[in-house]
């Protein structure tokens, strides 16, 4: 995991806030007649504003200027444009939005009757954890984004949805939306209003997929003397120390912090932070699998989180992990991928308490800072065990915790190449608590598995952790290396 701003939301918040007033004028506009009687209505603003650029940036929002409450599920906006080639593809993604990143997903289409301006068109939706709008509501800033799968330029100067002047929300009939399958606010290009979709669900529900006894799998029950067992290396394992990212620059990575104590008949990983509030004085841990081999399939841990230190004050910005990750070899580099829990007790990265993150990452530039990510939240204390669990599969990253679905990310996002399994325990900076007493945190593992292309659920996870258990078996890794 590098050392890095974790989302761009932060910078972006406070650009969202700075509109607000522009966006209390778009709402003064008058809407087109059939926006009046549907009662929805988009504005549009650009924050790239250029022929040519490296992201096309559509930042949207959508009014309920009605009567009767809509929810945000049945809605689909569209915002055309010409692609650079008919070989050229493009990914989406949502900087931030009110309604949260994870709410709002991005697709990319064909009109039937392809125009000089609009071949293309992005097609935003929502999930039902989006909610609804009531008459008068907003949904506020929804700042999202696209760009060439390759990186290269592209062309919007012949967009048809695109305003290059437009820099402030306002309406703008160029983008539609549809409700329920009818348009209900803008023009299409010329020939391509939508028709109403199917209603006819599936006859038959999709039934869960029996687990798969010879998939090859990882199992770790983390029954080790120390972090310098030789066994430890022998089943997979790398100790980080030394000095580096992520984390407050000149910390150090302590291996001696990572131990092994004995708990409910077991043992269990033990990741210690321990600070003074100076970088000399600040020790992390990290252990990561040595072989990069994790792609697709079931991805799960128990982990104890730590709200408040062993002594001394609180308020420490710490950040307590279970992730796999690529790493990046270049700015935008198309082979990076990230999926993190990422556990923050006391906040950060702008937050002011507990915040749990499910992050997926595409790729990221450093410098200067350019993010393709996007990310679930709960805002609440998760100190204590948890069951995090994500699967990849070829359509998406899927996150739950303690057996519920708390996150749901579809492409760019999905990993590109293998990856490494990590848990680390580590600190943002030293502006949450400055007092020189010495404190540490201490985050807890009971055990890691891992199921090659195999996308289980929950209860099929706790059954095979459960009968390897019931073998005896405290370590077993049948993953072929990639």
């Amino acid at each position: 995991m590098s050392d890095r701003p974790r989302r761009t939301s932060r910078v972006a918040l406070a650009a969202a806030l700075a509109l607000l007033s522009g966006t209390a004028a778009a709402g003064l506009l008058a809407a087109p007649a059939s926006a009046a009687a549907d009662a929805l209505s988009v504005q549009y603003r650009t924050s790239a504003g250029g022929a040519t650029a490296d992201q096309s940036e559509p930042w949207l929002q959508i009014t309920n200027t009605g009567a009767t409450t809509v929810p945000l599920s049945q809605v689909r906006l569209r915002y055309w444009f010409k692609a650079d080639g008919p070989a050229v593809t493009y990914r989406f993604a949502c900087s931030w939005a009110v309604k949260g990143c994870a709410h709002i997903t991005g697709a990319f289409g064909t009109p039937d009757h392809p125009t000089a301006t609009a071949d293309r068109y992005l097609e935003i939706g929502f999930t039902p954890g989006a909610g609804s709008l009531a008459p008068g509501q907003s949904t506020g800033d929804m700042q999202l984004r696209f760009h060439r799968t390759d990186w290269q330029p592209l062309t919007q100067s012949d967009d048809y949805s695109f305003g290059p002047g437009r820099t402030s929300y306002a309406d703008w009939d160029k983008v539609t939306l549809q409700s329920g399958g009818t348009l209900v606010w803008g023009t299409a290009p010329a020939g391509n209003d939508p028709t109403t979709p199917p209603t006819t669900p599936p006859t038959t529900p999709p039934t869960t997929p029996p687990a798969d006894p010879d998939a090859p799998v990882l199992f770790d029950d983390f029954t080790y003397a120390s972090s310098a067992d030789p066994a430890l290396a022998r089943n997979g394992w790398t100790v980080k120390s030394g000095q580096g990212g992520p984390g407050v620059p000149g910390a150090t990575w302590s291996p001696q912090d990572i131990t092994f104590p004995s708990a409910g008949g077991g043992t269990v990983m033990n990741l210690r932070l321990t600070t003074d509030g100076t970088a000399a004085g600040t020790r992390e841990t990290e252990l990561q699998t040595t072989a990069r081999k994790f792609r697709n399939g079931t991805y799960a841990a128990r982990v104890r989180f730590d709200d408040t230190p062993s002594g001394g004050p609180d308020g420490d910005h710490v950040v307590q992990t279970f992730f796999a990750f690529t790493p990046l070899n270049a700015p935008m580099d198309p082979a990076y991928s990230e999926q993190d829990f990422e556990y923050l007790p006391n906040g950060g990265w702008g937050e002011p308490g507990n915040i749990m993150y499910e992050t997926t990452w595409e790729t990221y530039n450093p410098d200067p800072w350019n993010a393709v990510n996007t990310h679930g939240e709960q805002r609440a204390s998760h100190d204590g065990w948890h069951d995090l669990q994500f699967t990849v599969d070829g359509t998406s990253v899927t996150y739950w915790v303690d057996g519920r679905v708390v996150a749901t990310h579809g492409e760019p996002y999905l990993p590109e190449t293998p990856q490494f399994i990590d848990f680390n325990h580590w600190l943002i900076d030293l502006a949450g608590q400055t007092s020189a007493t010495p404190r540490s945190y201490d985050e807890q593992v009971d055990y890691v598995y891992f199921v090659k292309d195999q996308v289980r659920t929950p209860a099929q996870v706790a059954a095979g952790v459960a009968a390897l258990r019931a073998a005896g078996t405290a370590f077993r890794d049948t993953v072929p290396n990639s």
